[in-house]
């Protein structure tokens, strides 16, 4: 089972809309069995494919020991395609009820989805360095990284790279890739961008880059990924190719450890 931890350390890098498009491709195209967890209390994974948050439970109560996982999890309109929706509760999870007394808390998650059978899992974790993103790099075997084409985050790449190298120090964790998302191919400073990731993360930046598309806020309206509502768009296409490019990249990946900067 691939559970892929869809991170950032900083907004608006298209990490959700990454999560859902790639998630509902490989279910759609690909005929794989895919969970999406909205692990973000914002839940916008979790509007974006149609669903109220204040009207669903979230993985909270599950990590809590007060339901079970299944209890949480909801069918899609696409086929293959499950979620476990996000809710306000999720944002100082950690410290309520059973788990403020946990010194092993953020193991939690990686126990509570061991017995599911997916072919891939994706965690949708808040875009920064808190406890929901550290017990989702935990339950993770591989971490895709969302950034784009800008100084603060490029930046904060660096900082991600060290916790990254924190967590892998005690359990593993792959980086399969760095996402690109708001790309301008004529943009002026794409290489020293593509430097600075290089440098933190030594050929990991994937190949497939999601260019701008007004599609993807658009396909958001109808809480419908941007294959359903414009199929010939080109993040339709992007999406696509970043969803091949992530199959090819995972099943050799799962199982060896590798390094950023000497550490993973």
């Amino acid at each position: 089972m691939n559970i892929i931890a869809i991170t950032s350390f900083k907004g608006g890098t298209a990490k959700t809309s990454t999560c859902l498009n790639v998630g509902s491709a490989l279910a759609q195209f690909h005929k794989q069995k895919v969970l999406l967890i909205d692990f973000d209390s914002q839940a916008n994974l979790t509007t974006g494919l149609g669903f109220d948050p204040d009207e669903q439970d979230s993985m909270a109560p599950v990590l809590q020991g007060e339901k079970s996982i299944n209890d949480v999890i909801l069918k899609t309109s696409i086929n293959n395609l499950d979620i476990i929706p996000a809710d306000a509760w999720l944002e100082r999870v950690e410290v309520t009820g059973s788990l403020a007394t946990d010194r092993y808390s953020h193991e939690r998650l990686s126990q509570i989805l061991k017995p599911l059978n997916y072919d891939f899992i994706f965690i949708d974790t808040p875009p920064s360095i808190c406890w929901l993103t550290e017990s989702a790099l935990i339950a993770a075997n591989n971490s895709m990284i969302c950034a784009t084409p800008e100084f603060y985050s490029i930046k904060g790449l660096q900082r991600l790279a060290v916790f990254i190298n924190n967590i892998s120090e005690r359990h593993h964790i792959t980086v399969i890739g760095i996402a690109l998302s708001f790309w301008y191919a004529r943009g002026k400073a794409n290489e020293e961008f593509q430097k600075v990731i290089e440098d933190s993360f030594p050929g990991k930046l994937l190949n497939s880059k999601i260019r701008r598309d007004i599609a993807v806020s658009e396909a958001t309206i109808y809480g419908k990924p941007v294959f359903k509502t414009a199929p010939n768009s080109r993040a339709s296409k992007d999406y696509k190719n970043l969803t091949l490019e992530l199959l090819k990249k995972c099943k050799p990946a799962l199982h060896k450890g590798e390094k950023i900067n000497g550490k993973i």
